[in-house]
């Protein structure tokens, strides 16, 4: 997602949150092309996961920071690397649900029961009230029979947690980051632009189900 925040600028990021070194009201920067805040991080992020292997309650460091501001927002948006690792464990140990964004292609399809087992571990040793919200398909070509094959075996094996919603391939999408903005507000018109508000829609419809 694009905000317009230089990363190489940076005084205070997610890394001396995690350490505890600073709080997220003092690290949080408000976006300049979006509406929203962001706790943003650099690449001193990647020390974090050696740094953090000797703190106490290391898998809860994120969601102890965000406790202390979780009434200035409606929604907290955590973006987890794929991999298992003590970063990924504190976003979902953070997290009441899980989204998971999922390309329509053989390899992504072959790591999603690794990540959906790990959901399962976490949610019964760490954090209980953790869920998966839905899957959401992401740069999606119709024109593409292994598109098709692999969205055809999403809806079969998840059902109703796949959303409705589909995210195509967009090259105004993939413009926007280079501008600094959301794709949503970078071409409002555009496809990818108006399936990412139509999926916003669903999932906020989702959520109040749950």
């Amino acid at each position: 997602m694009g905000a317009g925040i230089n990363k190489t600028t940076l005084t205070t990021s997610i890394y001396e949150v995690l350490l505890g070194l600073s709080d997220v009201a003092s690290a949080r920067l408000k976006s300049e092309n979006g509406g929203f805040d962001v706790l943003p991080a650099n690449r001193e992020l990647a020390g974090a996961e050696v740094e953090m292997v000797q703190l106490e309650n290391r898998e809860k460091r994120l969601k102890d920071a965000l406790s202390l501001v979780s009434d200035d927002y409606d929604f907290m948006l955590i973006d987890c690397p794929p991999a298992l690792s003590i970063l990924t464990l504190n976003g979902l140990c953070a997290a009441n649900g899980v989204i998971i964004p999922m390309q329509c292609e053989y390899y992504a399809l072959e790591g999603l029961s690794d990540l959906v087992n790990t959901i399962k571990k976490v949610h019964a040793k760490l954090n209980p009230d953790l869920k998966i919200i839905g899957l959401l398909r992401v740069m999606f070509d119709p024109r593409m029979t292994l598109s098709q094959q692999v969205s055809a075996q999403l809806e079969q094996h998840f059902g109703d947690k796949v959303f409705k919603t589909m995210i195509p391939r967009n090259i105004r999408l993939a413009e926007a980051p280079s501008y600094g903005m959301p794709g949503v507000n970078f071409d409002p018109g555009s496809k990818g632009a108006q399936a990412y508000i139509a999926f916003g829609a669903e999932m906020v419809e989702r959520i109040k189900t749950m």
